[in-house]
């Protein structure tokens, strides 16, 4: 996040195997270098007929412009914890105080499963949340199997929503 005031650059930990804290880089340079060492959240929201809350990214964004995302996701700040980032998230993008909500932890993966450190939320809502128009520009409720089929037909996606589709509601089952 970009502090207006100063023009600051913000800041990402930078782990070790076991997910300590071993230093700090700027984040963009960080995804620039593709490094797995970082700490990120994703989050899906689900509805009550088991559909996912799935945005497409604005057709300007620096990385993965026009793709399928998670209903939110971001980079863990330096200092912050999973579950504060998840916060912030959920307000940046969705406009959503998750302290009013329940939550609940899917699981973990981390660069043995091919990608950063990362926690995994999900958000049981009926409703679609009031996105902001800055990073996304449209949205679809899917099934897990009906948004895979989706990328397997050709539309793009960010590299992970596959992967947190397959383990976390296909392989799994969840509801």
């Amino acid at each position: 996040m970009l502090n207006d005031l100063n023009d600051q650059e913000e800041y990402s930990d930078l782990v070790d195997e076991n997910d300590k804290v071993i230093g700090r880089m700027s984040t963009m340079e960080a995804r620039r270098q593709g490094l797995k060492n970082l700490r990120v959240i994703n989050a899906f929201i689900i509805n009550s007929k088991g559909e996912l809350w799935i945005p497409r990214r604005q057709v300007d964004k620096e990385f993965f412009p026009s793709c399928l995302d998670m209903s939110i996701g971001g980079h863990v700040s330096s200092g912050e914890t999973y579950e504060e980032a998840l916060k912030r998230e959920a307000r940046e993008e969705l406009n959503i105080d998750i302290e009013k909500i329940r939550i609940r932890l899917l699981g973990s993966l981390g660069p043995e499963d091919g990608v950063h450190f990362m926690k995994v939320y999900e958000i049981k809502s009926d409703e679609a949340p009031d996105y902001n128009k800055e990073d996304f520009c449209d949205f679809f409720w899917l099934k897990p199997n009906d948004l895979i089929e989706k990328i397997k037909l050709g539309d793009k996606s960010k590299k992970e929503l596959p992967i947190l589709i397959e383990r976390f509601y296909i392989e799994n089952n969840l509801k």
